[in-house]
């Protein structure tokens, strides 16, 4: 397409970067009201369960002995682990010790990795445009994690899950930079070109990972928090959390970013932010405050420095 080869933003793109922030928002807030119904880690592999059993009816073939996903599974078990296993499962743990909006605030920082991996792991320069606006990210989420407080921020008093949530956007970072270099040789047609298959084969091996990880769960977290809360909420949020920011999300992101690339695409998670205050305000009853709206200020100016004007 015409937008994959010059990085234009157009409508139909637009829509398919839009539609991933809002769907991440609905999770990060659903995921909030369940961090007292389930651990992260099992939340996480109960989500990419049902997501899995979702791509059956559309991408089983994936599976059989002969496909092509196995000669390839290197490739898609490194993008299940931090596409599946680690990306989500760290956002849950982060929404235990966090709110909705100040986790998506933080994971706002997004450009700054994606810059950051693409400049150290694939050698993409950094324009100083590029480099001025992460620096304006960077002080927006600064203003976030203290609170608006300068004392705060030179305490650096930071509650765990903003360590989770940054973690968090460098996995989603360098999953990001996969999706759009594949190995030499490329992936395999027949996966590469039906976005099921695409998902298919990382839920698959990524639920080998996040299985390990809810599995450590239950071996080493207090005896206090291994329980499963059963009832309709965890039914009605996995029900949303398989199909929305699972296989909708995912479908929209990868074809985005095949679009326009990492580095653009990774503006529009800074929506994300302002969907969460929406939804968090009318959920969870935890308006924005000022340090908020200065802090997404903040983003948001960095975002319109490092975006050159043709692409804007």
């Amino acid at each position: 397409m015409s937008a994959a080869s010059n990085g234009r933003l157009t409508p139909s793109t637009v829509a398919l970067l839009v539609l991933p922030p809002l769907f991440w928002a609905g999770n990060a807030v659903v995921g909030r009201l369940m961090n007292q119904t389930v651990p992260p880690s099992t939340l996480n592999f109960m989500r990419w369960a049902l997501a899995l059993l979702v791509l059956l009816p559309l991408a089983a073939w994936v599976l059989r002995p002969g496909s092509s996903l196995w000669p390839n599974w290197r490739r898609f078990a490194l993008l299940g682990a931090l596409g599946v296993g680690s990306y989500n499962a760290l956002q849950y743990l982060a929404l235990r010790t966090s709110t909705p909006l100040n986790v998506t605030l933080v994971a706002a920082s997004m450009p700054v990795w994606m810059l950051l991996v693409g400049r150290l792991l694939y050698g993409v320069p950094v324009s100083r445009r590029a480099a001025a606006g992460a620096a304006l990210s960077l002080c927006g989420v600064a203003v976030v994690l203290s609170g608006g407080s300068l004392a705060r921020l030179l305490a650096v008093q930071l509650v765990p899950g903003d360590g989770w949530i940054l973690l968090a956007a460098l996995v989603w970072s360098w999953y990001s930079w996969l999706l759009v270099r594949p190995p030499e040789g490329g992936d395999p047609p027949d996966i590469k070109g039906d976005w099921a298959a695409f998902l298919m084969a990382q839920v698959a091996l990524g639920l080998v990972w996040s299985g390990g990880l809810a599995a450590l769960e239950w071996v080493y977290l207090p005896p206090a928090d291994l329980h499963i809360r059963w009832g309709w909420p965890l039914v009605a949020a996995l029900a949303y959390f398989a199909l929305f920011p699972s296989v909708l999300a995912y479908r929209c992101w990868g074809a985005g970013v095949a679009r326009v690339g990492p580095a653009m695409a990774s503006f529009f998670t800074n929506l994300t932010p302002l969907f969460a205050a929406v939804l968090s305000a009318a959920m969870l009853g935890e308006p924005p405050r000022w340090h908020h709206a200065l802090g997404f200020a903040l983003i948001v100016g960095g975002i319109l420095v490092s975006t050159p004007r043709a692409k804007r």
